[in-house]
């Protein structure tokens, strides 16, 4: 059997997350008001081709590929990136939390629009107005306007992934992506569960984090979001 964490869109849309994938022969993907992500069995022709009965004309979905993509017939290619999959040591220790820090809130339907626009403004990866729904969502907030968040997204066996790590540029360098990431992580252990993450393989400053907080890369791949045309 695959590893949980190998073609792991496909995986979390065929266990855990089932509910939320809508499907098409060797196709699957998230419903369209969740998150663009997207996945095949394998990236063969019929794999392509159920894609794009999913994505429908005009319709855009993004991939995780373990090659870099190649241009096919009827795709347009809106963005690629290098990616790395990383996964959280569970023998390094968590901060604990310090009253002095920044209060910590729950996320949910009624912050939809918010995180909309900070996810708009930041792009840490494709974020939709039912996103939250996959997980636990925390942020900060500064003068009643959230500046910083992260979640829950991907779930597979034995695994949640840590997504949307995100802060308003006016309010970087204080630590809040480690404080928030802190809280979702250790939420996922209590589950008895391992924490990973994916990364674009050009953002250092963020990797570099990650590697403090007790994160290992495990895999390198790409990203690519495309349009079926």
């Amino acid at each position: 059997m695959d590893h949980p964490l190998e073609n792991v869109i496909w995986q979390a849309l065929t266990t855990r997350q089932a509910p939320f994938a809508e499907t098409c022969g060797e196709a699957r993907r998230f419903l369209r008001e969740v998150t663009l992500l997207s996945a095949f069995r394998e990236p063969s022709d019929n794999g392509y081709a159920s894609l794009a009965e999913l994505a429908g004309p005009n319709g855009t979905t993004a991939l995780f590929l373990d090659d870099p993509y190649e241009a096919r017939s009827g795709w347009e290619v809106i963005a690629t990136a290098p990616l790395l999959q990383m996964v959280c040591d569970d023998r390094v220790a968590l901060p604990t939390h310090d009253d002095s820090l920044p209060r910590i809130i729950r996320l949910g339907p009624a912050d939809s629009a918010e995180m909309i626009e900070l996810t708009a403004l930041t792009k840490p990866g494709p974020f939709g107005k039912r996103t939250h729904e996959l997980g636990n969502y925390f942020g900060i907030r500064n003068g009643g306007r959230l500046i910083a968040m992260s979640g829950e997204r991907l779930k597979v066996p034995g695994f949640t992934e840590v997504s949307a790590v995100c802060t308003h540029p006016e309010h970087t360098g204080n630590g809040y992506a480690a404080l928030l990431m802190t809280e979702v992580i250790r939420r996922i252990r209590e589950r008895g569960e391992t924490a990973f993450l994916h990364v674009r393989g050009d953002n250092t400053r963020a990797i570099a984090l990650y590697e403090r907080m007790g994160f290992r890369i495990r895999k390198r791949g790409y990203y690519a979001v495309l349009r079926n045309v």
